[in-house]
């Protein structure tokens, strides 16, 4: 006869495992095989060039102020406006230079009649002096106080004619020919002698000025030749750059590049140039490349994937980005003619992932 206590133990094991096997979960499905889309690697060539936005300005650009401080009252130019040498450009208030004017006219007038009124003296010590009527000693203080009237009246002319200059400074008149590129004071606003009204730039040499990377600045030098394009139409010109800056621009972080032009042939001042220096470009020069949807991030650069077709995996590759050519990238090292790398769906894949080649359907 059985054991009712053995036989319940058993079935109670039974219906332990039963409800353990029906808790467990089941065996995670095996992950697709994904399709991806190949390229092979050959050797190419670079099809585009680098490309910096300078502008057209006048070599030398003047800012001119009065040599006098005041108000100013009329300012007769307008940007874009052309001037000429000698053409008036503002005006300062001269009521206060002419109140001066007259003063030192003033002062000129009593320095005369003093003069006058020594020189009658020293002729009648004189001919006291012929009689023996006076010393030598007294005719000699006669003549210094002569001499120190008309040294004064001397004085006199000479500030009256400073005063003079000074109201003349007080309307500003143009030195150069040119085109008027800034304003820079307002009538009724009170200047300071030299403060810049106007700013001229001066007929003659046109530069185009551009900005160029800090670690492209040793490819450049004074001499290098430029190709430059104007944005606005299909003028093509040749240049040679002039000068290079000699410190960084503190936000930018690049220095700027001056390139000398034609005049006879250089666009309007302002006008925006593409400008290609023949040191940095590269179109032409022997390339392998990649689109750049094959990259993805791996640390601080950059990697692909390539297939390997004995075993229809895909593993890592570092590479490194040499510069950009339209959509693709060129590639500096990392890759060899003859590889197969992902150019699709490269963000979904892992190491040693089990991989298919992607067929398009043909087209009936």
């Amino acid at each position: 006869m059985p054991n009712p206590i053995r036989t319940g133990a058993v079935a109670a094991l039974c219906l332990a495992l039963l409800l353990l096997t029906a808790c467990s979960r089941p065996p995670p499905a095996e992950e697709p095989v994904r399709a991806v889309k190949l390229m092979t690697i050959a050797a190419g060539t670079v099809a585009t060039q680098p490309e910096l936005a300078g502008d057209v300005r006048a070599r030398v650009e003047s800012r001119i102020g009065f040599r006098v401080g005041g108000k100013l009252v009329r300012r007769q130019v307008e940007v874009g406006q052309r001037v000429r040498p000698g053409q008036v450009l503002a005006q300062l208030d001269v009521q206060d230079y002419a109140l001066a004017t007259d003063a030192v006219r003033a002062q000129l007038q009593v320095a005369v009649t003093n003069r006058d009124l020594a020189e009658a003296d020293l002729k009648r010590y004189r001919e006291l002096r012929e009689q023996n009527f006076i010393s030598s000693a007294e005719l000699d203080r006669r003549e210094s106080t002569w001499k120190a009237a008309n040294a004064q009246v001397e004085q006199a002319r000479a500030q009256l004619a400073t005063q003079g200059n000074q109201s003349a400074y007080a309307t500003l008149r143009s030195d150069v020919a040119g085109v008027v590129v800034g304003v820079e004071a307002e009538p009724g606003q009170v200047v300071g002698a030299g403060t810049p009204i106007v700013r001229i730039a001066l007929d003659g040499p046109r530069d185009v000025v551009f900005a160029i990377a800090e670690d492209r600045l040793a490819d450049i030098a004074i001499g290098t030749a430029v190709e430059l394009r104007r944005w606005a139409s299909n003028l093509r010109l040749s240049g040679q750059v002039r000068e290079i800056g000699a410190v960084a621009d503190p936000v930018t972080r690049t220095y700027q590049v001056k390139a000398s032009i034609p005049s006879a042939t250089a666009p309007a001042l302002g006008s925006t140039m593409a400008v290609v220096p023949v040191a940095l470009s590269a179109k032409g020069a022997p390339a392998i490349k990649v689109p750049t949807s094959a990259l993805k991030q791996q640390g601080q650069g950059s990697a692909v994937w390539v297939f390997d077709a004995a075993s229809s995996s895909v593993r890592t590759q570092p590479v490194q980005v040499l510069a950009a050519d339209g959509n693709e990238v060129v590639v500096a090292s990392g890759l060899t003619p003859g590889m197969q790398v992902v150019i699709a769906g490269v963000h979904v894949l892992a190491e040693g992932q089990k991989v298919s080649v992607f067929k398009p359907r043909s087209t009936p």
